[in-house]
């Protein structure tokens, strides 16, 4: 599985990444060309493939694996560079970073609703583009007429700033579209990075709200402090995870989140 990792500039997306992966990625504005990756492999702890290995001592015990793509989104705009579009696209999901915490070096204050609604709205206008030329020229060479009847209902929903995830989709209308790669129909999940006084508070009420509303959910981290946490010896972790109340490593509860998201 291949999770794509975005996030406007200033919002801890490589932190997060390295906090997921236990990696030293470059963090900071504008430290990698919009469109580029960072690549980090992760195996998916499963208690039930750690008790099934104790049970049956096998030679060898293979964990499912997670691919974290870090896509750079370059510096300062909210405007998606065509790179980074092009990138989100090669993606089986989606986890965007929202910023809940101050950082100086960001040109606007904390916004995770703002950022939410922002990247919706590029993502729509990108699978809207692509809706359009196809159901163009669909019309006029009127080789399928059941692929035109669906792509105008999409053009539709996007028109009227709809993700395509929230449309109900039969099994064979999702084979029919599935090559378009529409970025709105991709699983989306929502990483809240807060500062540490504030991982174990409940996520706000109108984020929640609107999370629902396009069908995802959303993980709450400190990025800054799991990443440490990470790259510390494992006999460590624990001691920490308790002091801020935690049970799990926030890659644990990502991962669950994901799993279940797909």
């Amino acid at each position: 599985m291949k999770i794509g990792l975005v996030g406007f500039p200033g919002s801890g997306k490589t932190t997060v990444f390295n906090a997921l992966t236990g990696l030293s990625a470059e963090t900071g504005f504008g430290a990698a060309k919009p469109g580029t990756k960072n690549l980090g492999v992760v195996r998916v702890p499963d208690h039930r493939v750690d008790a099934l290995a104790g049970l049956y001592s096998p030679k060898k015990t293979t964990y499912a694996e997670v691919t974290f793509c870090d896509i750079a989104g370059g510096t300062g705009t909210r405007d998606l560079d065509r790179g980074v579009l092009n990138a989100m696209r090669e993606m089986e999901a989606l986890c965007q970073v929202l910023r809940a915490f101050d950082n100086p070096a960001a040109a606007e204050s904390a916004d995770p609703l703002r950022e939410l609604r922002d990247l919706l709205t590029e993502t729509v206008l990108a699978d809207l583009e692509v809706a359009e030329k196809r159901a163009d020229r669909l019309r006029k060479d009127r080789s399928s007429p059941n692929e035109l009847k669906l792509m105008e209902r999409l053009v539709e929903a996007l028109e009227n700033e709809q993700p395509l995830r929230a449309i109900d989709l039969e099994d064979n209308e999702r084979k029919m579209v599935s090559g378009y790669q529409f970025l709105t129909l991709t699983p989306l999940l929502l990483v809240l990075n807060v500062d540490e006084g504030a991982v174990a508070d409940p996520v706000p009420a109108d984020l929640e709200a609107a999370a629902g509303e396009i069908g995802t959910q959303i993980v709450p981290l400190s990025a800054n402090v799991e990443m440490e946490i990470a790259q510390m010896p494992a006999e460590d972790r624990g001691e920490f995870y308790e002091e801020l109340g935690l049970g799990e490593p926030a890659r644990d509860r990502f991962l669950r989140a994901a799993y279940e998201l797909l």
